[in-house]
């Protein structure tokens, strides 16, 4: 069974709601209707009604069972205002900016549903880039108890299935941070195990990339990533993890043997941590669009309630998997 497969199967198990707020993209309604039809979720879209109903209509699909949710007409409208009001009062919120937000903009609607356990979980990005769909989630629902730093990943499931976990890896930061220091490197390192643990598998081993592997190159960039691993190792001993590392090191045992001989990685590594956001992007897009592989993502790690991401270059499918991941994070709380 392939890995967002039993993701599938997993949310099932326990049915959690989650809200879609992108209501006029088309690639969101039909996945809606998948979703519902594989008893994946109960959905909630935001929008006008008719609008939606009428793009079902066009699109020939079913949303009856579909919860739809108008902000000019919900009753729980005067409930969001206020909340919203007293969470960001203290950064010039105003009570009719608030009303006004919360109009206008769905993405900031959808999370005050999560922030008021109207909703499991929220999924956007669809039409709206990354800093949209994260600004509103980071300011409302903030970070979970105890975590350091959020950050993003992106579940990747390749066709080489001998390596990772079945073929399953954790990327990460590949979303969120640009340039992440050598302490926060190390947290989203220990982050990345946890959800690794959480929707991959039991054994994450963590490989901290870099151009160098284990001082074969010098420069600052290399040092980073030297001092993350250091970090991590100090702070989360028992994490298995081992840096700086080539990607070919990281993932092939002969490499690994040759470029870093006796690593406890192995060249078995299933998370891979990239420098900055630049390598992370490009690194899971090459796999993506070169290597064939399904990518599911940013997927947020360490904020209060599951709020994730989608490339604005989606697939319906590619929602409907983000969507299950996004149901089984809400599992765990």
């Amino acid at each position: 069974m392939a890995y967002i497969d039993q993701i599938k199967e997993r949310a099932k198990i326990d049915k959690k709601t989650i809200v879609l707020p992108e209501s006029t993209d088309k690639r969101v309604l039909i996945a809606a209707s998948k979703i519902m039809e594989q008893g994946i979720a109960n959905i909630i879209l935001v929008g006008n009604p008719e609008k939606i109903l009428d793009g079902a209509g066009w699109l020939e699909i079913d949303l009856d069972n579909v919860e739809i949710v108008d902000p000019e007409n919900t009753p729980k409208l005067d409930e969001y205002t206020d909340l919203l009001y007293e969470l960001r009062k203290a950064k010039g919120m105003t009570p009719e900016k608030a009303r006004e937000t919360l109009l206008k903009d769905w993405l900031t609607f959808g999370i005050m549903m999560v922030k008021s356990n109207d909703a499991d979980g929220m999924v956007a990005g669809a039409c709206h880039s990354t800093a949209d769909t994260l600004r509103p989630a980071l300011q409302i629902l903030k970070t979970a108890p105890g975590v350091k730093l959020v950050s993003a990943f992106f579940v990747m499931d390749t066709v080489v299935k001998d390596q990772g976990e079945n073929g399953t890896f954790i990327f990460a930061d590949c979303g969120l941070n640009q340039d992440p220091t050598p302490e926060e490197l190390a947290a989203i390192a220990d982050s990345s195990a946890r959800s690794f643990k959480a929707l991959v598998g039991p054994k994450p081993v963590v490989a901290m990339l870099s151009h160098s592997s284990k001082g074969s190159a010098k420069h600052a960039l290399v040092d980073k990533m030297v001092e993350a691993t250091r970090i991590a190792k100090e702070q989360f001993p028992n994490l298995v993890i081992d840096g700086e590392l080539q990607v070919d090191a990281a993932l092939v045992p002969g490499v690994m043997k040759t470029k870093a001989p006796g690593s406890p990685v192995g060249g078995r590594a299933n998370i891979l941590i990239f420098p900055n956001l630049d390598a992370g992007n490009i690194g899971y897009k090459l796999v993506q669009r070169l290597g064939g592989a399904e990518a599911y993502g940013p997927i947020l790690q360490g904020i209060a309630k599951p709020v994730n991401d989608l490339s604005r270059g989606c697939s319906y499918e590619d929602i409907v998997g983000v969507v299950a991941l996004t149901a089984v994070q809400a599992q765990l709380l």
